[in-house]
């Protein structure tokens, strides 16, 4: 892979990452999703799905890389819906 396509994937994923304020970083998986190419939630959803398993047959704590995040997202209606 050259250098320059690892460099803009690097810089689009430290882009969409977060910070607690503890300074914990940290991703949402619905812009993981569009950042890896998944266009419907579904397909990626099964990614995460077996990214988990690999936590627990590996003995890591799934928690301590994985955590249920709901998101309010604004209809076109003005109200808002959980994700």
């Amino acid at each position: 892979m050259k250098l320059e396509t690892v460099e803009s994937l690097t810089n689009s994923f430290e882009d969409f990452s977060h910070k607690t304020e503890e300074g914990i970083e940290f991703w949402l998986a619905r812009d993981l999703q569009q950042l890896l190419g998944y266009s419907e939630w579904r397909n990626f959803y099964n990614v995460i799905i077996k990214a988990k398993t690999s936590c627990e047959v590996s003995d890591n704590s799934v928690s301590d890389h994985f955590v249920d995040v709901n998101k309010m997202v604004a209809l076109g209606s003005g109200s808002q819906r959980e994700i």
